[in-house]
C-alpha cells in the first residue's frame, strides 16, 4: 500500500473493520484500544481506531 492508497481512506476504523484487518476479536481491538496500544478516539459515544496507526502495525512499521 503506497502513500496514496492510503489517502482514499477515513482517518477512523470502526472497531470491528480494524479488528478484521489485523486478525484478531472484536474485544482484542477494544482491548487494545483501551489500553493505549491502539491508538484510538471516541465520537458520539463510539469507538473508533486512528487508520494510520492499524495500517503501520499491519505493514510492520514502529513508531
Amino acid at each position: 500500500m503506497n502513500r496514496n492508497d492510503r489517502a482514499t481512506l477515513p482517518l477512523l476504523l470502526e472497531v470491528t473493520a480494524a479488528a478484521k484487518l489485523l486478525g484478531i476479536s472484536r474485544s482484542a481491538a477494544y482491548r487494545a484500544a483501551n489500553s493505549g496500544e491502539l491508538p484510538s478516539r471516541r465520537l458520539g459515544g463510539r469507538v473508533y481506531l486512528v487508520t494510520a496507526s492499524v495500517l503501520d502495525l499491519v505493514e510492520g512499521v514502529r513508531s
